[in-house]
């Protein structure tokens, strides 16, 4: 018997069809599922689609069994846009042909979501941005770190000024090994390297946290440059699996960033920021941890931190029914926390649609996190600082021509790549 009963499309709903059938897809379907769990599905999963027929057909079976109704099948992006039914696409294939799908489908008047990165380089995201301005289309970017408890719980914390003024953030990830991470093409600079699909997550957190990053120094690598299969093949890595940068913000804070998972031993998570009255401890992402103040009294975490926000603290009624009254999940399962944190923004994004708002994150602010990674790229390819206006201009965009060739979006090609399905079980 279907999880929550059989029944037919509501015109009060966003009907949707999810792109892309594979490990991502199937994390949006269980988010899917969690909203209705709690009451806060307010769209319908009419349609969806894979050039896999078998991909496809497996994931409609699913949705069948967990919202009570099997959606239609499109093997074809024409099939999509042909499909009058459809107003918005939940977009989750591999990020190189985010928008070779969101681009028509925006001028079609189709709302999207696209999974993070919203693009691989400037141009992938700014025609994304421009076909959504045309269009009038709302452009969503699946941003979920920010989601959780935790998170907006730090940006409370500085903006209610119990750190006095920031000085310094630092955002450490290190430590792994020479494993795959996730799936291969994570480790093929022209599909979407690791650096840039976390980077992107660690670029939008900077941001949230602190406001628009200004100039970017560092570099991308490749730590191990032959990774081991599952199967214990072996693969050559073409993109950079490691990014190392030092960051500015707008309002004169310095950002320490590496991402380094790579190497065997103690695997090693800090984020904190320091300011002028104190420092905080934001725990790792999609964990139960406490945000915890240290100032000249002492420590401060939990309840009388919350206290101490008053009214400034509050989570909306979505995050409290997928993750609690804190916002973290309360030590759930990683399934089902995850399912919570892809639900909050799945949930804004449809809420956007319906009310005609902004989503909390827009293409705009998708593309921002892209160019501060790409920032970081481009000035290891110069050896030179990069300002985050200028790759977002265009002005600078050295290590991104390979990419955009690739794509068939440089100025003397036209055709993009087409689209395929996202495969992994990760990170996003």
């Amino acid at each position: 018997m279907p999880a929550h009963g059989s029944r037919a499309p509501s015109a009060d709903r966003l009907p949707l069809c999810l792109v892309g059938c594979g490990g991502m897809g199937g994390r949006h379907l269980s988010a899917y599922a969690a909203l209705a769990g709690v009451g806060h599905w307010h769209a319908d999963l009419v349609a969806v689609y894979d050039i896999r027929a078998d991909a496809a057909n497996t994931m409609a079976d699913a949705a069948e069994e967990l919202l009570g109704r099997r959606p239609a099948v499109h093997t074809s992006l024409d099939g999509v846009l042909g499909d009058s039914r459809i107003a918005a696409l939940d977009l989750v294939t591999d990020p190189a042909s985010h928008h070779a799908v969101a681009v028509p489908a925006l001028l079609a008047g189709r709302h999207v979501l696209s999974e993070k990165p919203l693009g691989l380089t400037m141009r992938a995201c700014q025609a994304m941005v421009d076909a959504a301005r045309r269009s009038g289309a709302v452009l969503a970017t699946a941003e979920n770190y920010r989601r959780g408890g935790a998170n907006r719980m730090a940006r409370t914390v500085v903006e209610a000024g119990l750190l006095g003024r920031p000085h310094l953030m630092v955002q450490l990830l290190v430590g792994g090994d020479d494993r795959v991470m996730i799936t291969p093409w994570r480790h093929d600079k022209l599909h979407g390297s690791i650096a840039l699909d976390m980077g992107v997550h660690l670029a939008d957190l900077v941001e949230f946290y602190l406001g628009p990053v200004e100039i970017a120094y560092g570099l991308g690598l490749v730590a191990e440059p032959v990774r081991r299969t599952a199967d214990d093949g072996r693969i050559q890595a073409t993109g950079e699996d490691s990014l190392i940068g030092q960051l500015r913000t707008r309002s004169g804070v310095e950002v320490q960033l590496a991402y380094l998972p790579s190497g065997p031993g103690h695997r090693y998570v800090q984020r904190t920021i320091h300011g002028s009255a104190g420092s905080m401890t934001i725990p790792p992402d999609r964990t139960d941890g406490e945000v915890e103040v240290r100032r000249a009294g002492g420590v401060v975490t939990g309840a009388q931190l919350r206290s101490e926000l008053t009214t400034s603290w509050a989570l909306d009624d979505v995050t409290v029914a997928l993750l609690g009254p804190d916002g973290t999940g309360g030590g759930a399962p990683f399934a089902e926390v995850d399912a919570g944190y892809l639900g909050v923004e799945i949930a804004d994004f449809v809420a956007a649609v319906r009310e005609g708002r902004a989503p909390e994150v827009d293409g705009a602010r998708g593309a921002r996190a892209v160019a501060v990674v790409l920032a970081i790229l481009e000035s290891g390819a110069s050896g030179q600082p990069v300002r985050v206006d200028d790759v977002l201009s265009g002005a600078v965009h050295a290590y991104q021509e390979e990419i955009d060739d690739a794509l068939g979006l440089s100025p003397s090609r036209e055709t993009p790549r087409q689209p395929h399905s996202r495969q992994e079980v990760g990170t996003s």
